[in-house]
């Protein structure tokens, strides 16, 4: 079956997407998990399908999965995704070896559980926004039907120009709203010449909000340079798609 383009859900959220696969977007949604319960809210938290599973004494785990209920204070991860493959494919290729098809109601009723249960809910995609998610559709296809807002997770470094700015193109092709872009510095770039250059450059070249950079070790997002620490309104930008263009500034 193929998503409908048409959602009815009523709520709040951000769907967190990245410029490829290991980007960080699990990393900056356990941020902004945990900002938002600081912040008083009632949050949930969903992810279509994960795939790349660990096997510890004896227990098979989603380490993607692990980190999301952590930061969402919740002991069940089923509550996020029933949708777990072990192989770190994409999930219809994961499924296959597996003898299964990603079922893409059960992806759909995961999130729609949240709809009477959380104020906002973060939603993590699967790799970047046009990877396979079933057969027949995308990231980019269940971002429609979601409606929320995307926020763009980017690699800090060498190459994130062109991927930042083809995810953008892909998402305003598809009338998807972007609320912002995030560089992830995973492995230590802030220092390298596209490190430091990463932040400007894509201001510049879209109208898109690059709205901070996370550091290494846990950090928040620091908002529009490397020195300034400052918190997102994350709240502000989680919204759906009717009221996303009157939130306040």
């Amino acid at each position: 079956n193929r998503i409908h383009p048409q959602s009815s859900i009523d709520m709040r959220g951000l769907f967190v997407t990245g410029t490829d696969t290991d980007v960080g977007k699990t990393y900056v949604s356990s941020i902004i998990l945990r900002e938002l319960i600081a912040a008083g809210h009632s949050v949930g938290v969903s992810k279509p399908a994960c795939s790349g599973a660990v096997f510890e004494a004896g227990e098979t785990r989603w380490p993607d999965l692990d980190q999301l209920a952590e930061a969402a204070g919740l002991s069940d991860i089923d509550l996020i995704c029933r949708q777990r493959f072990q192989a770190s494919l994409a999930p219809p290729v994961a499924a296959r070896l597996e003898g299964r098809q990603p079922d893409l109601s059960a992806m759909q009723d995961n999130l729609l559980a949240w709809e009477s249960r959380a104020d906002i809910v973060v939603f993590e995609g699967v790799g970047g926004l046009l990877c396979p998610l079933t057969d027949k559709d995308s990231v980019a296809d269940f971002a429609t039907w979601v409606g929320f807002p995307l926020l763009i997770v980017a690699r800090l470094g060498l190459g994130t120009i062109n991927h930042t700015l083809l995810t953008n193109e892909a998402a305003k092709l598809r009338n998807l709203i972007i609320a912002g872009v995030i560089l992830n510095d995973a492995v230590g770039l802030a220092d390298t010449p596209a490190g430091r250059t990463n932040f400007a450059e894509l201001a510049n070249r879209t109208d898109v909000p690059v709205l901070g950079i996370v550091g290494r070790g846990g950090q928040s997002v620091r908002l529009r340079d490397h020195e300034t620490p400052a918190r997102i309104d994350w709240s502000r930008l989680a919204s759906s798609r009717e009221n996303f263009a009157t939130s306040p500034e």
